[in-house]
């Protein structure tokens, strides 16, 4: 069993930027993949960006590329998602992850947080 907590969301406006956490507890955290998804009001579940266990390899969506940074230390046990040039269109809930692999699909996670609310103003 995994248990996974975020935190760093807020409300911010536009251009501004965030890093939200998660902190992983529970069985070996460096053996799995994280990911990050959101969801807006009245939209499915997205993916944003994963990594593997090592950090050697990353994916993001397209709609984030070249803004968001996924990044992780095992020795903390914590995940991180830097999000810079916020835009309104990336106002949702975040939840962090974790998989057996970096894949955009949801239902290859095994173990969510509840989420963390990120708000961009125009």
């Amino acid at each position: 069993q995994v248990q996974l907590v975020e935190s760093g969301g807020g409300l911010v406006q536009a251009g501004a930027s965030l890093r939200l956490s998660c902190l992983a507890s529970g069985r070996t955290f460096s053996m799995y993949a994280m990911g990050w998804f959101r969801q807006a009001p009245g939209k499915e579940r997205e993916f944003v960006a994963a990594i593997s266990w090592s950090g050697g390899r990353t994916s993001y969506a397209d709609s984030v590329r070249g803004r968001f940074i996924i990044s992780r230390d095992n020795a903390k046990n914590t995940n991180y998602l830097q999000m810079n040039s916020l835009k309104p269109e990336d106002t949702a809930v975040y939840y962090c992850a974790v998989g057996n692999r970096v894949t955009y699909y949801s239902h290859d996670y095994d173990y969510w947080g509840q989420g963390t609310q990120v708000t961009v103003s125009s």
